[in-house]
């Protein structure tokens, strides 16, 4: 479902209402509304309400592109105005909108019929049945949409593990056929089961697409089909097709199927159990496939407020960010039990930060008039979506980038443990650790220093382009991802204490004699959310961009990916041979690679397809 905003009926309309002023700076010019009253220094008193309100019910758990997170945007919005921050979003409001693909729905003419002739030495006689989309059948997400038609082949569990002596691929021929697969693997659903990688079914997808096959059909293990995970359509946060035709087929139409060309499926599921091969064709019987996946798009926004500085270095900008999104009902990355069923309210992550971004706005608002850098206050949405919100600014940026000379970014600062606070980033500046250790002897905190540029949060979008950056955060806790992360559980008093470090460290920053220099970091990132790897290539992926492949939004320095040549803004479209559609086909290629191996990649740099050579390191 698309939102569509009407700017006519937003609030800031109303703010807009109110006199203004044109604000020169250097070659810009904005408007800037009549100053109001300004807010005092840092308080609990002040940063509750903020949260008690963005974690709420009634804002759903503010899940990117719903009405919940567009009160939450206006709601900020709205403080903006209070603190007299200067509009810098679409066409003179604080807004910044963009779009993203959230989720997959069936079209109406998805459809699967299925003939058979003559099977081996039966006498069956030939014929054609056609299947019911819902209770027979259901596309994957993943699939390629458009029509399919190949013929049957059984090859039991779908997996290609040489290395555990196990192919059910092994002597078969399954080019341009429909390759009918179990669930999970021989030890059974079993995820920390040596087969357990494999499990996946995108992983299935692939070892397919690359055995040449048309298709993949994933046979159901359960009898009910409705009540199946394999009959909805889930949605996996990627863009990209699996490159595949891909459905789900439910155990009883799998057995009439098969039964065209004599054989039974549980017959076929207990060879492949038993690791003696089961991968054969299944004669005589041809598959006809329609697949009609529409991608749905939601609108979201980013909300953008502006303080100008004074003096000779006002035309130089740091910004300070928070996402303001999160889980909304579970629907993205839920920790809980039984996601879906209660509201994500997200007090810690991360109305905290929000919280903290509005009240440093009306903290440094209130010292107008003095000497020092512009700001630049940044509300995200969609960062756990994959940081879309923060990768739309920098592709967009109101501000230009060069003049932007550092970011301070505020993601979970609501439940600090003691006195520990965790800062990253701290080897993006050569002087972030001395600026940071002289300003903590006055707040004495227990600051854990991270080095690294990149990580889970929107400040990696900024360090992808070269700019320092701090990352604020009082670490995870029990309730993280839960509807347990409530307003009750938030630590008021520390956080006040935080926000205020990081209000000194903003001031610091902003009267600076010379800008934050930028230096890369060696801190390792991982490439995906998945565990598991042994072995690291040091790049950080795009997630908010729609392409086929896996485009880098950064490459870690002194990685494998560095020393290759790999850079920040390259394709990655093949490896050793195989071609590379998504992020979950690299993910799987490098979960098979040991510390040492060399892989020949391929990428896509100014239109150009370029080779590299990288030697896989350990992680």
């Amino acid at each position: 479902m698309k939102i569509a905003f009407n700017r006519k009926n937003s609030i800031v309309w109303a703010i807009l209402l109110v006199p203004a002023i044109l604000v020169p700076i250097g070659n810009w010019h904005f408007r800037s509304l009549v100053p109001a009253t300004a807010t005092g220094g840092i308080s609990s008193e002040g940063l509750m309400p903020h949260i008690r309100y963005l974690a709420s019910d009634e804002l759903e758990g503010r899940l990117a592109g719903s009405p919940g997170a567009e009160k939450a945007a206006r709601y900020i919005a709205e403080q903006f105005a209070r603190r007299n921050l200067v509009p810098l979003g679409d066409e003179g409001s604080y807004f910044q909108e963009f779009s993203f693909v959230s989720g997959v729905r069936l079209g109406s003419a998805n459809s699967l019929e299925v003939a058979w002739g003559k099977a081996g030495s039966s006498n069956q006689t030939g014929g054609r049945s056609v299947l019911e989309p819902g209770s027979d059948f259901s596309p994957v997400s993943f699939s390629l949409t458009g029509e399919f038609e190949g013929a049957a082949h059984f090859a039991g569990y779908g997996i290609s593990a040489p290395s555990l002596q196990y192919d059910d691929y092994r002597n078969s021929d399954v080019k341009g056929k429909f390759v009918f697969v179990s669930r999970y693997g021989p030890e059974g659903d079993d995820p920390h089961g040596q087969f357990g990688r494999y499990h996946a079914l995108r992983f299935k997808a692939q070892t397919a697409r690359d055995q040449g096959a048309a298709g993949i059909v994933f046979v159901d293990d359960s009898e009910d089909f409705s009540g199946s995970s394999l009959s909805k359509l889930r949605f996996d946060r990627s863009f990209a097709d699996s490159g595949i035709a891909a459905l789900a087929i439910s155990r009883s139409s799998a057995r009439r199927i098969l039964a065209k060309a004599g054989l039974k499926l549980e017959d076929l599921e207990g060879a492949a159990r038993s690791r003696k091969g089961s991968a054969v064709d299944v004669p005589g019987v041809r598959l006809k496939f329609r697949a009609d996946l529409v991608k749905e798009t939601r609108s979201a926004r980013n909300v953008v407020g502006f303080l100008k500085g004074t003096g000779e270095l006002a035309e130089e900008v740091l910004a300070i960010g928070a996402h303001f999104d999160h889980l909304g009902m579970g629907e993205v990355s839920s920790l809980a039990a039984k996601p879906g069923r209660e509201v994500h309210n997200g007090a810690d992550d991360n109305a905290s930060g929000t919280a903290g971004l509005l009240e440093l706005a009306g903290a440094l608002a209130s010292r107008r008039g003095q000497p020092g850098r512009s700001l630049l206050f940044l509300a995200f949405s969609a960062e756990e979506q994959g940081l879309l919100g923060s990768r739309h600014y920098v592709n967009h940026p109101v501000v230009p980038l060069d003049k932007t000379v550092a970011m301070i970014n505020m993601d979970m600062i609501g439940r600090m443990q003691g006195k520990r606070l965790i800062v990253g980033g701290t080897g993006s500046s050569p002087g972030w650790r001395d600026l940071l250790t002289r300003l903590n002897k006055d707040a004495d905190l227990e600051l854990k220093f991270r080095d690294g540029g990149f990580g889970p949060s929107d400040h990696s979008s900024f360090y992808g382009r070269d700019i320092p950056v701090l990352f604020f955060f009082t670490g995870v806790h029990g309730d993280y991802h839960k509807p347990s992360d409530d307003y009750d559980k938030i630590e008021a008093a520390a956080t006040a204490r935080v926000v205020e470090f990081i209000h000194r460290t903003a001031r610091s920053i902003c009267g600076m004699d010379q800008p934050p220099a930028f230096q890369k970091t060696a801190g390792a990132q991982p490439e995906s959310g998945r565990t598991g790897f042994r072995v690291s290539l040091g790049i950080i992926p795009d997630y908010g961009e729609e392409v086929e492949g896996v485009r880098l939004s950064g490459v870690r320095e002194g990685s494998p990916a560095a020393k290759c040549g790999l850079q920040s803004g390259d394709l990655i479209v093949g490896w050793s041979e195989k071609k590379i559609t998504n992020i979950y086909d690299l993910t799987y290629l490098l979960q098979e690679h040991r510390p040492g191996d060399e892989v020949e990649i391929s990428v896509v740099r100014d239109g150009e397809e370029l080779q590299f050579t990288a030697t896989l390191e350990g992680r």
